[in-house]
């Protein structure tokens, strides 16, 4: 027997409004508040009203539409201006293209689960990615118990019940840090910002690289920059006035890797000669710095299709399983081998 089809009245009644405010609500009339439109679209989308087919049509009928957001910046996160996160997003807007799927960008910068919760309630779109957990881990632990219609690009942590797609950031520190020490290199730093949790994860893998070479952990090698170029120029400056002896660094992205470089080669430093240098993300300007950028690839284009097929391929109300990718290393001149 079929589904009894879920008309206009039903909804209005279900959301105890009128007929004429449920449908100013679909169609995101701003005479209605947020609130009632979050409950009259969670209803349309539980009842599998067609709500989307309902609203005026695009100039070009999309199979589905999914929602980028990017939470309050923490470190990198949530700065869409970062080269890598612009790769991220050409990989997504690639795979959505693929299967003719509308891609939006979010005004919103959720800071709370209020926020995030908001965030999906409030949108139209079929799914929505967010860019990285900044604070926000245990509010995604708490918004997958009602929201399953998301996934998260950033590091997996313990105890995480969402999806989050993202790449080993762990085996990444640790294989870039196991080059420079195979190179010869004994006075290794670690240059990045602690808290965002991916750094955290190159940080560790720095470590247990450092450790397995047996170099020793020296804590004046493990210095703090934003994910800024001017930050690691500055960082490195320090390093360099403060007489503090290394012969290479380990960057947690691109950007840290060039503010080193440039800090170097103004203190008359020689790259690779008297310092290797390696970052992590592989962004464009990686491979026309000079010298070329060695680093930690991470495959935005993988990612991207991933995260889409997740959105629009699961079973059930939550999108599935954490995904880890792998990193690869790719040597540019900046090591020297």
């Amino acid at each position: 027997m079929s589904r009894k089809t879920t008309r206009l009245e039903d909804l209005a009644r279900m959301a105890g409004v009128s007929i004429s405010t449920a449908s100013r609500a679909l169609n995101d009339n701003p005479a209605v508040n947020a609130r009632t439109k979050q409950k009259i679209w969670k209803l349309a989308r539980d009842h599998d009203y067609p709500f989307r087919h309902y609203m005026p049509a695009g100039p070009i009928g999309a199979e589905a539409t999914i929602a980028l957001v990017a939470p309050r910046p923490q470190g990198r996160e949530g700065r869409l201006s970062d080269p890598f996160f612009l790769e991220l997003l050409a990989g997504v807007g690639e795979a959505a293209r693929e299967r003719g799927c509308d891609l939006i960008i979010s005004h919103v910068t959720p800071a709370t689960y209020e926020d995030l919760l908001a965030a999906m309630t409030t949108s139209r779109a079929d799914g929505v990615i967010f860019l990285g957990q900044s604070t926000l881990h245990a509010a995604f632990n708490r918004l997958v118990e009602t929201e399953g219609r998301f996934v998260v690009w950033g590091a997996e942590l313990p105890d995480q019940t969402y999806c989050s797609v993202g790449s080993d950031n762990t085996a990444g520190g640790r294989r870039a840090t196991a080059h420079l020490a195979r190179l010869g290199r004994k006075r290794i730093a670690f240059l990045g910002d602690l808290d965002p949790p991916e750094a955290m994860q190159r940080h560790r893998g720095y470590l247990e690289a450092v450790e397995s070479a047996g170099l020793g952990v020296d804590p004046e090698l493990i210095v703090s920059a934003h994910f800024e170029v001017e930050s690691a120029e500055a960082s490195v400056d320090s390093m360099i006035r403060r007489g503090l002896q290394f012969d290479g660094v380990v960057c947690a992205s691109d950007q840290i890797a060039l503010g080193a470089m440039r800090a170097l080669q103004h203190a008359g430093r020689s790259v690779p000669g008297d310092v290797s240098v390696i970052g992590f993300d592989n962004v464009p300007f990686s491979r026309y710095s000079r010298p070329a950028l060695s680093t930690m690839a991470q495959d935005t284009m993988k990612a991207g299709r991933l995260m889409v097929s997740k959105l629009l391929d699961h079973a059930g109300d939550v999108v599935g399983r954490s995904e880890r990718l792998p990193t690869d290393l790719i040597v540019r001149e900046s090591c020297g081998g």
